[in-house]
């Protein structure tokens, strides 16, 4: 896990990519080191969080042995020691990094080398002898590329938003993207972001740059991949099927030379994961553990996480949020994030990775996935029966209060429409969470709050290889007789108690709204009051957003997503302010 810069062109200096790796430090500080061309016009950044070969030998930017290709990785190539031994009759390996066999392997497949691939990654190859730089992103981006081209065709690229801000490009905000979110709830939804001109790369693409011009291409299409016909083939064996492929993920995802700990909830995805390292390491395994609370019982899952672990030899770390924390915590995370980010849900995670840091934790597993694969969230049974569908679990009124922006920045937005690619309603709508709703904008908060603390979050869950056998599965075997996950929780009974398997789905939550409206209202207040009065003021009706707030504090909703949407244009502003200091 690392942060990773490059630029291609004529129009750059070398202190700009120093700059670019400076703003980056959070995401690698065991190191950091640049590759500059000969001719400059290319040159590549790197910032290392050492968690393969820890020596001096894993250090990025890494040169192939013909000395024509460079390359900077961020994530980990899971396969890395299967892939190393079909390579090594053909390439010396010095060294035991996963980044190595990657520039083998791009060496003798090129682009191809992608199919090759199981992990998280972001990367970028500089090509010396054809002066042109290859670019992907993990099949379901879990690990963030953004890039910018100048009008000159200068391509500048890199982990995070804030390292193409430290190379002057602007911090004009992009009106649609913001009417979009602030309308529709709409993030991490496009190639756009919410800065103008910057550009996310979507997960599954790949893109060239050559003669100052970019082409981008889609190299994984989950959609293809699964076809719109079900797999017939008997339950047991595909439950057979998906369970090995669940201990090989885990497996797989605890390589590494420093120490992994787990995350968990009190649900079932989090003790699918929790039963699974005990398939893997055995009942001994003594792994950290580690969980966030907020103090408040209705929410907490601090009870179910103790039970779960009350028979077993995991030590448990707690990271606690209280009201008090929130402004400061909220700006930091806001300066991480880039872009808005979920509030206190998000918040409460961020101190679970602070824990992990402080207890010498490098390394965290998380259950994300499973809801997107076997259709777990509160609103897909509705939807088969035809609801339209939401966009946020838990949230029965509207998220969104369009009334409350000004028309005619309101008419810029761009509602998402459903996917209409497979013939059932229900893999539309878990296509339509994968590739552009729900994983898209955990998959950037969860990087963000990670690295924020030089940690690693590892995803088991989100191997494509199980992603693509559950999507294939018919809508009985995810929903059935009004259960949820029917197939994974069958699965789960093979490692967990039936209390645990057959448990209703508790979406994460946190006492947002009764905080906002309590401890922390003088703060709430404080923050709209900055986004009405700044730069984003503009997009609000200022009379309807304070009837919506004093409505909201007499306690007539209970929805807090629109009031932290108002927050995050305050939070966007005070740190806006801050580093422009």
């Amino acid at each position: 896990m690392c942060g990773i810069a490059g630029i291609f062109g004529e129009s750059w200096k070398p202190d700009d990519l120093a700059a670019m790796v400076a703003s980056q430090c959070h995401r690698g500080p065991d190191g950091d080191g640049i590759y500059l061309d000969p001719r400059r016009k290319g040159g590549l950044g790197h910032n290392r969080l050492s968690i393969l070969d820890l020596s001096a030998a894993g250090n990025q930017p890494m040169v192939s042995r013909n000395g024509n290709l460079i390359i900077v990785l961020n994530g980990e190539i899971y396969n890395y020691l299967e892939l190393k031994k079909e390579l090594e009759c053909e390439y010396v390996f010095t060294t035991r990094s996963d980044t190595e066999v990657l520039l083998a392997a791009y060496q003798k497949w090129g682009e191809r080398c992608l199919e090759h691939l199981v992990g998280m990654f972001a990367f970028v190859v500089w090509d010396e002898s054809e002066n042109s730089a290859f670019a992907a992103r993990d099949r379901f981006g879990v690990k963030p590329l953004y890039y910018h081209q100048s009008v000159d065709g200068t391509l500048s690229i890199s982990s995070e938003i804030k390292a193409l801000h430290a190379v002057g490009v602007s911090r004009t905000p992009d009106e649609q993207t913001w009417a979009s979110y602030l309308s529709h709830g709409l993030y991490d939804h496009s190639e756009k972001t919410f800065w103008k001109d910057i550009h996310s790369l979507p997960g599954g693409h790949c893109l060239t740059w050559r003669g100052n011009r970019v082409q981008i291409k889609k190299w994984y299409d989950l959609a293809e991949r699964i076809g719109d016909e079900c797999d017939d083939r008997p339950e047991l064996e595909v439950q057979n099927e998906y369970f090995e492929l669940m201990k090989e993920s885990v497996k797989l995802r605890f390589r590494s030379d420093v120490a992994v700990g787990i995350n968990l909830s009190g649900g079932l995805d989090s003790s699918s994961l929790l039963g699974l390292v005990h398939e893997v390491q055995g009942a001994d395994s003594d792994v950290t553990a580690f969980t966030f609370t907020t103090g408040d019982r209705v929410y907490d899952e601090l009870q179910w996480v103790e039970q779960m672990l009350a028979r077993t030899k995991h030590p448990l770390v707690i990271g606690r949020l209280t009201p008090d924390e929130v402004p400061a915590l909220a700006e930091n995370v806001q300066y991480h994030q880039d872009e808005p980010f979920g509030g206190l849900p998000t918040l409460a995670y961020a101190k679970l990775f602070q824990a992990a840091k402080e207890n010498g934790v490098k390394v965290l597993l998380d259950g994300n996935g499973m809801d997107e694969q076997w259709a777990g969230y509160d609103y897909y049974q509705p939807h088969l029966n035809g609801t339209e569908p939401r966009l946020i679990q838990g949230i029965k009124e509207t998220p969104v209060r369009p009334d409350c922006l000004n028309n005619e920045f309101r008419n810029l937005a761009k509602p998402i429409l459903l996917p209409d690619i497979f013939r059932d309603r229900l893999r539309n709508l878990q296509y339509r969470d994968t590739r552009f709703t729900k994983l898209p904008r955990a998959m950037r908060f969860n990087d963000r709050i990670s690295m924020r603390s030089s940690t690693e979050l590892r995803e088991p869950f989100l191997d494509h290889r199980l992603f693509e056998l559950a999507m294939r599965q018919s809508a009985n075997r995810k929903i059935n007789g009004g259960v949820r996950k029917k197939m994974l929780r069958e699965i789960s009974r093979r490692f967990l108690p039936r209390s645990v398997s057959a448990a209703p789905k508790r979406a994460v939550q946190t006492p947002q709204r009764e905080w906002l409206r309590g401890p922390l209202q003088d703060w709430t207040i404080g923050r709209i009051d900055i986004a009405i009065a700044g730069q984003y003021g503009s997009y609000l009706d200022k009379k309807k957003v304070k009837e919506a707030l004093d409505a909201y504090f007499r306690g007539e909703s209970d929805n807090s997503f629109y009031i932290w949407q108002w927050i995050s244009m305050g939070l966007h502003t005070s740190v806006r302010k801050a580093v422009n200091k």
